[in-house]
């Protein structure tokens, strides 16, 4: 079962993609996870990533997806993969859904946590002022919030045309919204 898991930041897509790897024994392939393990691994590859980020630039898609194969090759006996970061536009998107069809897969369901943004800038704002976590700090999580809305609205029609997404709360509590994925999945 490969999976994408679709929300806006602070949806709990962290959290529930944890808990699918521990429940299920799914690998969860996070491309910032990879990037920053290719770069410390010290390989031609993490060395070609480790320039590019270094110079201020974005590691192109064809890296990622370089990433992303070498990733599901090291876990071929995996019971599933779960996309955390990937794709974020239609191109990749389809250079996913290439990729997955070289080894006769595709991916299976699209999980997305709907969630309601100005709850969320409120969730965030409340855990920013208890926490002072930088990455919660209410102005940037707009800026990323605004990215989010932006760039996932054509993700979501692409793989709705093709049937895969099923919608779960993203605002509920964690058990809850645990409990609509078990049920999405089949058990």
């Amino acid at each position: 079962m490969n999976l994408v898991l679709f929300g806006p930041p602070a949806a709990g897509k962290g959290t529930q993609a944890k808990r699918l790897v521990a429940e299920r024994g799914y690998v969860q392939l996070s491309t910032g996870d990879m990037l920053r393990a290719a770069r410390a691994s010290g390989s031609h590859l993490g060395q070609r990533v480790a320039a590019i980020m270094d110079a201020g630039s974005l590691v192109s898609d064809e890296i990622v997806i370089e990433l992303i194969e070498d990733a599901m090759a090291a876990n071929k006996g995996a019971p599933g993969f779960i996309f955390d970061g990937f794709p974020r536009t239609i191109p990749q998107a389809e250079a996913l859904d290439a990729l997955l069809g070289r080894s006769g897969q595709a991916i299976d369901l699209v999980i997305r946590l709907q969630a309601d943004p100005e709850k969320l800038i409120e969730r965030v704002s409340k855990r920013f002022a208890e926490e002072g976590r930088a990455d919660d700090n209410p102005e940037s999580f707009k800026v990323r919030l605004s990215a989010y809305l932006t760039q996932t609205a054509p993700l979501v029609a692409f793989y709705e045309a093709q049937g895969k997404v099923r919608g779960v709360d993203g605002m509920a509590d964690i058990e809850s919204v645990a409990s609509a994925i078990g049920v999405v999945l089949g058990g």
